[in-house]
Order: structure tokens, then sequence, then C-alpha cells
């Protein structure tokens, strides 16, 4: 087969799953839920840069605290248990 056959049998296959999803109507349900993500997003309240960098650092430095944390009591068992 060439390449404009395939184009072809994908298009009919393509066009055959959107006509049956228009159908069932499950694209007038997408369009609504989209609608609907769209006004709940307008609602919430986002983060100003300020804010953002200041989550972000503070983010770091906890991820930073866990890993040392993590590493000292890694060597403690290790000297206890290995020994």
């Amino acid at each position: 087969m060439n390449n404009w056959t395939n184009i072809v049998i994908w298009a009919a296959v393509i066009g055959a799953v959107f006509g049956y999803l228009w159908w069932q109507g499950q694209i007038q349900r997408l369009a609504v839920y989209v609608q609907e993500t769209r006004e709940e997003l307008k609602k919430c309240s986002w983060p100003t840069w300020e804010e953002l960098k200041g989550s972000t650092a503070l983010i770091i430095i906890m991820v930073a605290l866990l890993g040392l944390f993590i590493v000292l009591v890694d060597r403690i068992l290790f000297a206890i248990f290995i020994r």
C-alpha cells in the first residue's frame, strides 16, 4: 500500500469514530466539560510571582533537609547493623 492509501484509511477510521461519538452525544458532553472546567479555573486564586518563588524555595529547602536526614539515618543504621 502506498502512503495515500494509508492516509485515506486512517481518515476514514477517524471520521467513523468521530461520527459514532457525535451520534452518541459524547462530543457535546466533552464540549460542556471543557466549558465548565474553564469556568471553574477562572474562580481559582492563582499565586503571585513572589508567592510562587517563595513556595518553590521552601520546597527545595525541605527536600534538601529530608535528603540529609535520610542520609544520616542510613549511615547510622549501616554503622549499627553492619558491624
